[in-house]
């Protein structure tokens, strides 16, 4: 841990587990050298991970706070804006179950009840009055700077944007519901629904539409007349534009993919990978044609993608998840061993995990681009930045930057009002408990003074002149303030929250219940391209022109 921080709240038990597991090397290597010790350490610590917290089903969600926010959506979501400007949010005063918290989950799920106490006008310091907490250094030229990772390349806050966005899907209308299907899907690739799919399709060899750039591939442009915002007639209704969106110089807007959910054009990291995906699906059509020529397009179309899913879940959980920890063992999908634990339930997403991935100071103020600095704002809708460089060029060159430190101190200043600042007058709205009741939850023991947070001196000094007391922290700012771990991309309750939340929401996916993961599903070509599939540049290196030496693609400095 960093120094200068008091760790007696850490936890005896916590501080053993995390000894063992960032020591030994040698052990962890002779574990991992067995098969069967190998499946014991990997079922044992995973559960052991989704076990630190109750498992699903939760007992509420966000539709507990509708009766105390009346009228349309359109409404609700000017409440939020309300609470910010001191009209407050009626106070709940009756939290229980009900037959809907169980079962709609077009509202959020949660973790932990509703908590009005926490939340009521006066508890909590003013929203704008946050923002330093955020607010990048400056230097002796009144340049900001930036905190780099020491483990993590611009390829890990790329992928965590494309990768969560597919699920963690937040209703525009209304803050407290969601749009998601609540799986890792591919909804970026796919779109959300059958009827998004369905014009994605080119309904021959299985494969989605495509066109060739520059010698290689790219979905289609999404739009017919970029100067009036004219959508291309097989993509209307395709998904609803963000206002971004539609105020883009034509320029830009012509350069636009159609692909699966609004944000899909948002940023070149997305853009990127979106890419990639729609590349080995049609790579695997061509593969799986090739092998059973009997299959029509339907056949070949929905086995490529349920592959894909499943090289992505594996990706997530061996290259990813194991990016993201300190310890020496390494996590590995292998579905029949989880099948009958408690916590195998229907995957409902939750607000607390959507709060705990906003890593917006992941992304450094400037990214390099083709040899040259350039500010991170220009990437933004720009996909003439992808197809000018191509594909693997532009993964590698993206893996030769440091992405940013996770925590305060550390935003661009155009994203502290929409995205940091955006994120805690959610958490209010949703009226979430305090950073210390989420550490109990955890199973980490509360925090009694500010430097048990944090070794940073003027997070700590700031931190009590905003709040006074360590027990009115709000949960967003105290995962953000936290020190990250040594040699791990991430502070420890937002890894813990991470980890509980990723493990037993991937291996719950269908295509890995123990009667879909077997060659039978995937045929016996695809489970051997699954198998064989072990990173994110076995993907890159075999769907971008080739070259001598194969592009170097890592989250890992």
């Amino acid at each position: 841990m960093a120094s200068g921080r008091d760790t007696s709240r850490d936890g005896w038990i916590n501080k053993l587990q995390t000894l063992a597991l960032t020591r030994f090397k040698w052990f962890w290597a002779f574990v991992q050298s067995s098969p069967v010790l190998s499946r014991l350490a990997n079922k044992v610590l995973i559960n052991n991970a989704i076990y630190k917290v109750p498992t699903r089903p939760n007992a509420f969600s966000l539709v507990t706070l509708e009766p105390f926010i009346p009228g349309t959506d359109d409404q609700r979501f000017a409440a939020v804006e309300g609470y910010v400007t001191g009209k407050g949010i009626p106070k709940q005063t009756d939290v229980y179950t009900s037959w809907e918290s169980l079962s709609d989950r077009t509202y959020t799920g949660r973790h932990l009840p509703p908590d009005p106490d926490f939340n009521r006008d006066g508890n909590l310091p003013e929203l704008d009055d946050l923002a330093v907490l955020f607010k990048k250094r400056r230097d002796a030229d009144n340049r900001p700077v930036t905190i780099y990772s020491e483990k993590s390349t611009l390829l890990f806050p790329y992928w965590v944007q494309w990768f969560t966005d597919g699920f963690l899907r937040k209703d525009g209308r209304n803050p407290l519901k969601n749009t998601s299907n609540h799986q890792i899907d591919l909804s970026p690739v796919y779109g959300l629904t059958p009827a998004s799919t369905h014009m994605l399709r080119r309904f021959e060899g299985g494969k989605l539409k495509s066109q060739i750039l520059n010698s290689e591939e790219y979905p289609l442009f999404y739009y017919a007349d970029p100067e009036n915002g004219i959508v291309k007639p097989e993509f209307e209704g395709l998904y609803d534009p963000l206002s971004d969106e539609k105020r883009l110089d034509p320029a830009l807007k012509s350069k636009l993919f159609a692909m699966g959910v609004e944000r899909a054009n948002v940023q070149i990291g997305y853009v990127m990978l979106n890419v990639l995906c729609l590349r080995e699906h049609n790579r695997l059509c061509e593969v799986l044609a090739k092998a059973y020529p009997a299959w029509d397009d339907e056949r070949l179309f929905q086995t490529a993608r349920n592959i894909l899913m499943v090289v992505i879940m594996k990706i997530v959980v061996e290259e990813y998840i194991n990016h993201l920890t300190p310890y020496n063992f390494k996590f590995f999908v292998d579905p029949p061993l989880f099948t009958k634990e408690k916590w195998y339930r229907t995957n409902w997403m939750t607000m607390e995990f959507s709060l705990v991935y906003r890593w917006h100071s992941a992304l450094p103020d400037n990214l390099i681009y083709n040899g040259q600095d350039m500010p991170m704002v220009t990437s933004l809708w720009n996909n003439q930045m992808v197809i000018d460089r191509g594909l693997g060029s532009l993964f590698e060159e993206t893996c030769t930057q440091p992405a940013g430190r996770i925590g305060l101190f550390n935003t661009d200043d155009f994203l502290i009002a929409a995205t940091e600042l955006a994120s805690i007058r959610l958490g209010r709205l949703a009226q979430m408990a305090s950073y210390n009741d989420y550490r109990a939850m955890a199973g980490y023991p509360r925090v009694t003074d500010f430097n048990q947070i944090t070794s940073d001196p003027e997070a700590q000094t700031l931190l009590k002149a905003l709040y006074g007391n360590v027990d009115r922290v709000e949960f967003y700012v105290g995962l953000n303030a936290e020190d990250v771990r040594d040699n791990s991309a991430l502070a420890p309750l937002i890894g813990r929250l991470v980890g509980i939340d990723a493990f037993s929401q991937a291996l719950t996916n269908p295509l890995l219940s123990e009667r879909i993961f077997n060659a039978q599903t995937f045929s016996p070509v695809g489970w051997e391209i699954i198998h064989s599939t072990r990173s994110l540049a076995d993907l890159v290196n075999r769907n971008t022109p080739r070259q001598e030496q194969p592009y170097r693609v890592t989250f890992y400095r």
